[in-house]
């Protein structure tokens, strides 16, 4: 019913609207042509072209059957280099889980380059992930390794990891911020009143973290690292922002470090990946941490102390 050559005849009729016009490219006659169209429509009981005296126009379900036909068409030329990869040891599909602190996305543009052009036949899947979410997707879900892994040390023996640094915080107000009034170590007391501006944890099976709220504070949840820049910049509220995502606005004036009584620790991130999945891909994406390539530095930015 739906052989290779019926196929072909069936998508070329389509690209030409025209049944003479595609019987000229495949050098048969439009009797021909017409024969194999209406063959097909009888075999599938279901008509695929309205027909009138000077062009063909594809039915709903005509529509259905060019894209599958097309997406066919591409699968049968590519199959047997696909085939040869995965039989070299080259994964059919990689999913990749970025932490929000190094997500960046050029660097994500860059690295989908850099594999598709070694691996063209992988299909890849990146998604961002939220302090304990990043590992909640190595553990539960097929997430298969993780640029920004919370901590230097596994949380289950089965997946490795290799530390990239650490990144460290300080708590920032906008220029224009009632705290900016205010001398000295800001207590506690003071910072209560005003909203915390966090990223919410996206882990769903682990326990999530608050990155910082004090006990009775209000707090306002965002999206991403960039949603919690741009409220600190407008005075919305408080907390603490990457040193390197927000040292150039201080340095402008457009933000205020403060010294406050309980300073954020360092959060350390580490490139992490289960053992179970390491054909070719996996090794070569690896390798681009280990070794620093530039492909995988471009994700380092927000990097403050690198692992060597």
């Amino acid at each position: 019913m739906l052989d290779l050559e019926t196929m072909r005849t069936f998508t070329i009729v389509v690209e030409c609207n025209s049944f003479s016009k595609a019987a000229a490219l495949l050098y048969k006659t439009p009797a021909a042509i017409s024969y194999r169209i209406k063959s097909l429509e009888d075999d599938l009981g279901i008509q695929l072209f309205e027909r009138t005296t000077r062009s063909v126009v594809l039915t709903l379900a005509g529509e259905h059957l060019y894209d599958r036909c097309c997406q066919w068409l591409a699968w049968l030329t590519t199959v047997p280099d696909e085939l040869q990869q995965i039989n070299d040891g080259v994964e059919r599909r990689i999913n990749i889980t970025i932490n929000n602190l190094l997500f960046d996305a050029d660097a994500v543009a860059e690295f989908l380059v850099y594999l598709k052009a070694k691996y063209p036949f992988t299909q890849f899947n990146l998604t961002r992930q939220v302090y304990m979410g990043v590992w909640d997707s190595l553990l539960h879900s097929d997430c298969h390794l993780a640029i920004g892994a919370t901590g230097s040390e596994s949380l289950d023996n089965m997946i490795n990891v290799h530390p990239l640094g650490e990144i460290e915080w300080l708590f920032v107000i906008a220029k224009h911020h009632p705290l900016a009034k205010i001398e000295g170590k800001l207590s506690n007391d003071v910072l209560r009143g005003y909203p915390a501006i966090n990223v919410e944890d996206t882990s769903t099976h682990i326990t999530k973290r608050v990155a910082w709220l004090l006990p009775g504070q209000v707090e306002i949840t965002v999206p991403n690292l960039r949603t919690k820049l741009a409220c600190h910049l407008k005075g919305l509220g408080i907390g603490f922002l990457p040193k390197k995502l927000c040292q150039s606005y201080i340095e402008k004036g457009d933000l205020i470090r403060c010294d406050v009584f309980n300073e954020r620790k360092p959060s350390q991130l580490s490139l992490a990946w289960k053992k179970a999945h390491m054909g070719k891909v996996m090794n070569e994406i690896v390798h681009l941490f280990q070794t620093n390539h530039p492909i995988a530095n471009a994700f380092l930015k927000n990097i403050d102390k690198r692992v060597n």
